[in-house]
Order: structure tokens, then C-alpha cells, then sequence
């Protein structure tokens, strides 16, 4: 995995939601749709892999059993180092983007890339041997960021320095690559509790990572999301226990 050091912004967005006079400084009434930034066509991309792998799988299909098998041997690795996955994951909507949108530069490619890699397959080791989705999209009501789900980890009335630790140490990493690795680590606890994550904001937010004060940004939203978990585990709604399997054993 490549990290950039180009002055360029982290989201990549573009566009207006009005036409400003340039005189008085007012925004006109003609507002136009902002096209969404690189941050949100990767959380996007991400999504649109995950959804068909994960029903898939929780219905125990055959090719979708073995596509997370193959994800899962790039947890933690760089993008492009398996041949294998090349194929399985699909990367051409960042190649030809939809109306409305500008080409993505070759830096943005591949930030975007490396991020979908380790998003996917951090995503295909969670899911691994557990019945109930392991991916499940933020809401408000329940909060699906990385802090949020390290604090469920926890008592409600206390914080585990353990796992807070393993949150802090992620998030000092030096690179993508070591950040997938310590990734995995806290992944391999969510997984034990059948804690889900959002892995569409994540692989957004990894892509900001790898740009100018990316990590900075990266760190403080994940603070906060710590903070906005509150429940109890218990309380949680979709906090029900599975029984392992044997169906991806390899």
C-alpha cells in the first residue's frame, strides 16, 4: 500500500450547492447537486462489494464462502501483493466515474485502492465463521465507528485499558499497512463478541488516512466515536451470540 504526501484534500470533493455572487456574497436560489467526494465513493464501493458477499455468505452459497476465504488471506497485506484477489475485487467505478464527476487523479486511485483492499479484507476476517452480519451501516441511534465499536468491548461503567490501548496504538500507526495489522488485532476481539462495524465508513476513512493530516482527522473522528457509544453491551440490540462454524475453516 502506497501512502501519498501530495498538498491535496483528503475527501476529494468537488463541486457547489449554489451559484455565489461574487458582488454581494449571497448564494442564488439555482443550487446544483454536489458530486460526492473520493471519501464517499469509496465508502460506497465498499458497500456495494460487501452487501452480495455478506448475504451470500450468512446463506451459506458456496462461491461467496469462497471469496471470503480468498479475502481473508490479504488481511493485513498490501494491496496488489495477492494476484488472487485482483479479480475479486472490483475497482473500474474508480476507473469511470459516473456523470457529474471528475476522473480521479493517479494518487487518489491509489489511496482509493489501498483503502478497499484493507477495508474488504479486514471485513472477510471478521465475518469469518459468525452467523449474524459482521457489517452493518452507522446510524445514529447505532453508532457503527471504529471507537464506538471498541467501546462496546467494554463494560458499560468502565473503560478497558486493553482494548482502549489497542485503539490508541492503531491509531499512532505509521503507515497503512501497519495500520491494517493493528487493525486486525482489534477486529479479532469484535469478531470474539460478534461486535459489528460499518466497514463503508471505515474504508472512507482509510482512504483520508493516507493524505496530508489524514491521520490527524482519522484519529479525532474515531475519538468521538468512542465517546458516542454509550449502551451497555448488553443492551445493544443486534448484541446476540453465534455459535462458530466450520464452513470456512480454510
Amino acid at each position: 500500500m502506497t501512502t501519498r504526501t501530495t498538498a491535496t484534500s483528503a475527501t476529494g470533493a468537488t463541486g457547489a450547492t449554489g451559484a455565489t455572487n461574487t458582488t454581494t456574497g449571497l448564494t442564488s436560489g439555482t443550487t446544483t447537486t454536489t458530486p460526492p467526494s473520493v471519501q464517499e465513493q469509496v465508502a460506497d464501493l465498499a458497500a456495494a462489494h460487501i452487501r452480495p458477499w455478506q448475504d451470500g455468505y450468512l446463506k451459506d452459497r458456496s462461491p461467496e464462502v469462497a471469496a471470503l476465504a480468498r479475502l481473508r488471506r490479504g488481511a493485513g497485506r498490501e494491496a496488489g501483493e495477492l494476484p488472487d484477489l485482483w479479480s475479486l475485487i472490483n475497482t473500474d467505478p474508480l476507473h469511470a466515474p459516473a456523470p457529474g464527476t471528475r476522473p480521479l487523479s493517479e494518487q487518489e486511485l491509489v489511496s482509493a485502492e489501498n483503502a478497499l483492499h484493507a477495508a474488504l479484507t479486514l471485513w472477510a476476517f471478521h465475518q469469518q465463521s459468525r452467523g449474524t452480519p459482521m457489517h452493518r451501516r452507522h446510524t445514529r441511534e447505532q453508532p457503527g465507528g471504529l471507537g464506538a465499536a471498541v467501546r462496546r468491548l467494554m463494560p458499560a461503567d468502565a473503560v478497558d485499558e486493553p482494548a482502549r490501548k489497542r485503539l490508541v496504538r492503531a491509531g499512532t500507526a505509521p503507515d497503512l499497512v501497519i495500520l491494517a495489522q493493528r487493525l486486525r488485532d482489534i477486529v479479532a476481539l469484535l469478531r470474539r463478541e460478534d461486535i459489528p462495524l460499518d466497514y463503508a465508513l471505515l474504508a472512507g476513512q482509510l482512504y483520508v488516512w493516507q493524505w496530508p493530516d489524514g491521520p490527524a482527522a482519522v484519529r479525532r473522528r474515531w475519538g468521538r466515536s468512542f465517546h458516542e457509544q454509550r449502551r451497555p453491551r448488553s443492551a445493544a440490540p443486534d448484541d446476540t451470540t453465534t455459535q462458530d462454524t466450520d464452513k470456512d475453516a480454510s
